[in-house]
């Protein structure tokens, strides 16, 4: 896998190109800023930006006018190959803060060890109604310890009006849920995105998350996608290295609160 050209594919596809995540959002584009709106409960932000030294604190101006107009809090999705060199220190002048830096990794599905399966004693069921959803909530809620609302809200939208672009799965042992993740799926782009992946205390390092993985890559596969994509923690980028995926950069959150 070329890294060069598979990063330039990810900026024009789910970048510059991005389509609306979800339903009732939409993606505006403002000369060389794309960002996406929606309501309290969606994800809202700058995914894309082409700028300079000469334009960037006016973009930034003006991002922060257009979601303190909506009364909404946003995030600037910083990508360690964007321009300026200086933007995130310029976000943070503009009252920004940073979240934890992640790593954006990438493989080619048909390259990837797909053999993975859950250990003895659990089992992966794929989400389809509310009770699926609130099992993934609250999994996410244990192996994060934050509030997971927003996702469940995120969740129950996209399986009503847009079934075929999630693939939401939880591993139970026994009926106890213990590991919960999801794929967003992209149509017209041959990326799939990996998301949510967490596993409750005393699951981990049992394979759980590994196997979440294959499972979503060979749905991926079956669907006609080439890649997968992941915003990876430090905890998940080993787990990911060792199944073949790859860093294309790094990716920061800066969010702010008007």
């Amino acid at each position: 896998m070329d890294h060069t050209e598979v990063l330039a594919l990810y900026d024009r596809e789910l970048r510059e190109g991005v389509r609306p995540d979800g339903p009732g959002l939409r993606v505006e584009r403002a000369g060389n800023v794309v960002r996406q709106i929606g309501s309290a409960q969606d994800w809202n932000g700058v995914l894309w930006s082409d700028l300079d030294e000469s334009s960037v604190d006016a973009a930034i101006a003006e991002q922060t006018s257009r979601y303190a107009d909506s009364g909404l809090a946003f995030e600037w999705k910083v990508y360690g190959h964007d321009r300026p060199v200086d933007l995130g220190r310029r976000l943070l002048a503009a009252g920004f803060a940073a979240e934890p830096q992640e790593t954006l990794m990438a493989a080619e599905i048909a390259e990837l060890d797909l053999d993975a399966e859950p250990p003895e004693g659990v089992r992966l069921r794929t989400v389809t109604d509310e009770a699926g959803v609130d099992l993934v909530v609250g999994v996410h809620e244990q192996a994060f310890g934050k509030d997971a609302s927003r996702l469940r809200h995120r969740l129950l939208a996209r399986l009503a009006a847009e079934p075929d672009t999630l693939v939401a799965v939880v591993a139970l042992a026994g009926d106890v849920p213990v590991s919960a993740a999801r794929m967003e799926l992209v149509p017209g782009t041959r990326f799939a995105g990996l998301w949510g992946g967490g596993t409750v205390e005393g699951w981990r390092g049992r394979g759980v998350y590994r196997a979440l993985v294959a499972h979503r890559a060979r749905a991926a596969a079956d669907r006609g996608y080439r890649y997968l994509q992941v915003d990876a923690s430090s905890l998940s980028r080993p787990i990911l290295e060792r199944l073949g995926f790859v860093a294309l950069t790094t990716t920061t959150p800066y969010v702010y609160e008007p």
